[in-house]
């Protein structure tokens, strides 16, 4: 989000992706090959790799598994990638854990004498092509133009960030499927960036978040007001699910507010915010009110796209 004059300048006047953005797997070179999520059935550790652009890569170790498949919580242990012996040797600073990457396998070995192998793993969210209840409204199905959006639909037949629903709603259930793009040479807030916009007002942050520690500013984030409980983003280029339950804020008739609105978030499946009370609108949301709000994708110029919304009224 916090894009400002700095993206400005790194973007440019037009507002076009990073030089390196990669919209597809084919597209994206080696270094997306190897990045991903490493695990293997009873290993101690679990380990994200995050690519850094030209060959370089982030380790981040998680014990007892992945995020949401068997983290315990403990704080992430750190590692940066340097080229060994035609693989990639990384390190903790503290020298705790020691892997090797060669072959599509990471070796790992710990200072207490444990040695497993982790395998690369593509995780899918399990609402991954949920479809819309009877009586849910179909927002976007890719079948129909833009469907209720007024937005721009790529020659893929995905929804470009940018899009704002022409119906608006109060309470409401939804689900939606976002896709980031692969920009390894981007940092924090300049990678696949973009947000959803509950009634236009309140933002759940899309964002490439995959293997940092999830701020209130990261992936499945309440922008600004409050992280995800559990930083649960896949990998860019992977497709993955935000399903939300949405109660609108109640004003009287003389237009007080008489009760925040309350979101809870299930992010690739995962319960990431229990009905968490809004005490207003995001920074860029809309100025609060009785009246009902349109679903808004916001545009912050990366080419993060959108496929299966569905809305259904409470």
């Amino acid at each position: 989000m916090r894009a400002g004059l700095a993206a400005l300048a790194l973007f440019g006047a037009a507002g076009c992706a990073l030089p390196d953005a990669a919209l597809e797997p084919e597209q994206a070179g080696p270094d997306f090959a190897l990045q991903g999520e490493y695990a293997a059935a009873g290993a101690p550790w679990a380990a994200q790799l995050v690519a850094q652009g030209g060959g370089a890569f982030e380790a981040a170790f998680l014990r007892g598994g992945l995020p949401g498949a068997g983290w315990d919580g403990s704080p992430r242990v750190r590692a940066r990638s340097a080229a060994a012996g035609g693989g990639l040797h990384f390190e903790s600073a503290d020298g705790a854990l020691r892997a090797e990457l060669a072959a599509g396998r990471l070796r790992v070995s710990s200072a207490q004498g444990e040695r497993f192998e982790l395998a690369r793993t593509e995780r899918r969210s399990p609402t991954l092509g949920a479809p819309p209840p009877a009586g849910a409204l179909a927002l976007f199905d890719g079948r129909s133009g833009a469907g209720d959006f007024d937005g721009r639909v790529d020659a893929r037949g995905l929804l470009e960030a940018g899009a704002v629903s022409r119906s608006h709603f109060g309470s409401f259930r939804l689900h939606l499927e976002f896709r980031t793009p692969f920009e390894p040479g981007g940092r924090g807030q300049f990678r696949g960036n973009s947000g959803v916009y509950l009634q236009g007002r309140y933002e759940i942050q899309v964002l490439d978040s995959f293997g940092l520690e999830g701020a209130d500013d990261e992936c499945g984030a309440l922008y600004g007001l409050k992280p995800p409980d559990l930083n649960m983003a896949l990998p860019p280029l992977a497709w993955q699910t935000y399903d939300v339950d949405f109660e609108a804020a109640r004003f009287d008739a003389q237009g007080r507010k008489l009760r925040p609105a309350r979101v809870s978030v299930e992010h690739n499946g995962v319960r990431i915010h229990e009905r968490v009370a809004l005490p207003g609108p995001s920074g860029r949301g809309d100025a609060e009110g009785p009246e009902p709000g349109p679903i808004r994708l916001q545009d912050h110029w990366h080419p993060v796209v959108y496929r299966n919304l569905w809305l259904e009224p409470r």
